[in-house]
């Protein structure tokens, strides 16, 4: 199939978080398979085009792409995604794109996304590339599918064929602007598409007219696409979200093991695999070493490695973890960064628990993968979490997770059973402290009888998320929709 892909943000060129990660393994997954992939994003300030070695593209330079009344000159440039000989295209526009983060506050926000699907469906139409499905990616370019059936439909040779895929990575982002945005659409000539009662209240929601107008939706797991559609989880959307329930798909993401697998992971000190997990302690002695913290035997390690955000749980911990960490159970390693009151949170133990507690707030790649090797344990104890990654890379580094039972969490980690030997993780139901402290405590005790833990450990091991099975069921929704 002919696939056109449109993300804010593939990693390893930008990223804020799971979006860049699947935004960069999919289209990867699909090439591999045969698929002709042309995904694009924006050429930021931040990315480092030298490292990537960028090239021209001269068909698509100097475009001058119209957007409702304003116009803005365009080119499109292209560079390999690592490890891979997928190409991603990369729209440069300076005016929009040249700010110190990826997202901004700015009154133009609309606009920076609105160009890119702009300039993705125009570049289309100079390749010459008729796309069999136009796979888009959370409110950033979520309106695409609306643009594609009204401005594009005149080109049939093109998009006569092409069907689209709206991806929900969180719910919770919806790209909420003012009415008063709507001539910037480029679809002031069909009002009457929009949601009518928000355009009266004066507002325009991105995400909502993805939902309304893809001919599919998925979101990045089975449990998170059921959540969505409650009171509970749908943040407002739900009603809509139920109304299209036969065209809403939960598909779990997956994980590239070429980036993400200790035996074969050169960011670590120590390689390690289920038949050698003694060389998974040498990596806990070096981070600890690199942590500043003392090696205190028997006392197991607790990683966090999240944005700090309200969704992820960590205002539970003061009392659960702070208690458990006065016991001298735990040591804790933390690498995040976010809303200042959560960082204030971990700040804190810092200072209570000098000898214990870690915190790191610079994102570190390297880091990251460090933690994973290094950790006894990895928490993530979400109010939702649509599907989280770093508890699938934390299975297949033996590092057991205790998570919340919400979301991409409760599709992947499995609660230990010690009858059974069965089980991937500790997993706790309720979002309040009581129930973290119980993880915690179950936790340690587990740690404790070391022919359960390294059974646990090899449990979680033996999971396969590749992203070679999951790419099977986007192939399969694909083919299902022509």
């Amino acid at each position: 199939m002919n696939i056109l892909f449109l993300s804010s943000e593939v990693a390893p060129f930008a990223k804020t978080g799971g979006l860049g990660d699947v935004a960069a393994a999919l289209p990867k997954a699909l090439h591999e398979r045969g698929h002709d992939v042309r995904v694009f994003m924006p050429l930021y300030a931040r990315i480092e085009q030298a490292k990537y070695r960028f090239r021209s593209i001269d068909a698509l330079r100097g475009l001058r792409v119209v957007v409702g009344p304003r116009a803005f000159e365009v080119s499109v440039f292209a560079a390999q995604l690592p490890g891979s000989t997928l190409e991603v295209f990369f729209v440069h526009c300076p005016q929009l794109y040249a700010r110190p983060g990826l997202y901004t506050h700015d009154g133009d926000e609309h606009l920076r996304f609105l160009v890119l699907v702009y300039t993705a469906l125009e570049a289309a139409q100079r390749m010459r590339f008729a796309p069999d499905v136009l796979h888009v990616n959370d409110w950033q370019t979520a309106l695409a599918p609306l643009i594609l059936k009204t401005r594009f439909a005149w080109d049939g040779a093109i998009f006569g064929r092409t069907r689209s895929v709206l991806t929900i990575h969180n719910l919770n982002y919806q790209g909420l602007f003012p009415a008063s945005v709507l001539p910037d659409t480029g679809l002031l000539a069909s009002p009457h598409l929009f949601h009518q009662e928000q355009l009266r209240e004066g507002r325009i929601n991105s995400l909502l007219h993805g939902i309304l107008y893809a001919d599919a939706v998925t979101t990045v797991s089975p449990t998170y696409a059921r959540e969505i559609r409650s009171a509970e989880y749908g943040v407002g959307l739900e009603g809509f979200l139920r109304a299209r329930e036969k065209s809403v798909f939960g598909i779990l993401n997956g994980v590239d093991y070429s980036v993400w697998s200790p035996e074969q992971d050169a960011r670590i000190p120590h390689r390690y695999g289920p038949d050698s997990l003694q060389l998974k302690e040498k990596n806990k002695q070096a981070l600890l070493a690199r942590a500043l913290l003392p090696a205190l035997p028997g006392v197991p390690l607790l990683g966090i490695v999240s944005r700090l955000s309200g969704q992820k749980g960590f205002d539970l911990l003061p009392d659960a973890l702070g208690r458990v960490l006065r016991e001298g159970r735990f040591q804790v390693v933390v690498q995040g960064s976010g809303e200042r009151r959560l960082e204030r949170i971990f700040h804190s133990l810092r200072a209570r628990f000098p000898k214990q507690v870690r915190f790191v707030t610079k994102f570190d790649d390297t880091l990251a993968h460090q933690v994973q090797a290094a950790a006894d344990f990895f928490l993530m104890p979400s109010r939702y979490e649509p599907c989280g990654l770093t508890q699938l890379y934390a299975l297949k580094y033996g590092t057991v997770p205790i998570v919340r039972k919400t979301g991409g969490l409760a599709d992947s980690v499995q609660l230990w059973n010690p009858r059974a030997g069965t089980g991937t993780g500790i997993v706790f139901d309720d979002y309040d402290a009581k129930a973290v402290h119980w993880a915690l405590e179950a936790a340690f005790n587990i740690y404790r009888d070391r022919p359960a833990y390294r059974q646990l450990q090899r449990n979680g091991m033996a999971q396969n998320f590749s992203w070679a099975l999951q790419v099977q069921k986007y192939e399969a929704l694909y083919a299902k929709l022509h």
